[in-house]
C-alpha cells in the first residue's frame, strides 16, 4: 500500500467515524520524501475549513519558530502534517476546542510513518503529541517535558502549541525562546541545506 492509498482510506473512516463532525476530512500533508515532521493535536476550525494545515494565527507562529516560509512549510514533499486527530473536533461547553480524537492516532499513525521513511526529526506539539509519543519519558507536566527537550533528540523535539493561550506560559519560560528556537532552527536548517 501507499501514501495516496492509505489515504483515500483514512477519509473513508472519517467519513463514517460517528466521532467527527458530519462532513469532515482528514486534513493531513504527506509524503514518502517529506524529512521534517510536525505532529500536533487537531486542526482548527480554519484548517478543517480550508483543508489547509496550521492555516491560522497559530501556524504563523509555528512557522516563525521554524524560521520557514510559507512555500517552505506547505511543501509536503519536505514537511509532512499529521495532527493525532485528524479533523477539527468541535466546541467545547465553553467554546474552546474539544480534545482531539486519539483513536486517529492509534488507528493510523503506525501505517502512515512506516511509509515516511525519510523522516530526519518529529515535532511533537502540545501535550496530546508529547504524551502519545513519549509515553513514560514524558514529564508530570508541560513545562518540565519541553525544558528536557534534548533528551527525546534526535527523533522527536517537543514544543508547546503556539496559540495565543500560551502567550503567558512562553513569557515566564524565558529559556524557550532564548535556547530551545535558536536549537529548533538550527536542527530544521540542518534537514533542509
Amino acid at each position: 500500500m501507499n501514501l495516496e492509498e492509505l489515504q483515500t482510506q483514512i477519509t473513508e473512516y472519517i467519513a463514517k467515524d460517528s466521532l467527527s463532525p458530519i462532513g469532515s476530512r482528514p486534513i493531513l500533508q504527506i509524503s514518502s520524501t517529506a524529512k521534517l515532521l510536525i505532529i500536533g493535536q487537531a486542526p482548527g476550525i480554519r484548517a478543517q475549513t480550508s483543508g489547509i494545515p496550521w492555516n491560522d494565527a497559530s501556524g504563523d507562529r509555528l512557522r516563525a519558530w521554524l524560521n520557514l516560509s510559507k512555500e517552505v512549510f506547505y511543501d509536503k514533499n519536505k514537511v509532512a502534517i499529521i495532527p493525532m486527530g485528524f479533523c477539527y473536533p468541535g466546541q467545547n461547553i465553553h467554546g474552546g476546542d474539544r480534545p482531539p480524537n486519539i483513536q486517529h492516532a492509534i488507528t493510523w499513525h503506525k501505517s502512515l510513518l512506516g511509509l515516511m521513511p525519510n523522516i530526519k526529526l518529529t515535532l511533537l506539539v502540545g501535550r496530546y503529541a508529547q504524551h502519545y509519543y513519549l509515553q513514560d519519558r514524558a514529564k508530570a507536566k508541560m513545562a518540565e517535558t519541553i525544558q528536557a527537550w534534548q533528551e527525546y533528540l534526535p527523533q522527536y523535539l517537543v514544543l508547546p502549541h503556539p496559540s495565543w493561550h500560551n502567550n503567558r506560559w512562553i513569557k515566564s519560560h524565558p529559556w524557550f525562546e532564548q535556547e530551545l528556537i535558536p536549537a529548533l532552527r538550527a536542527q530544521v536548517q540542518q534537514i533542509f541545506k
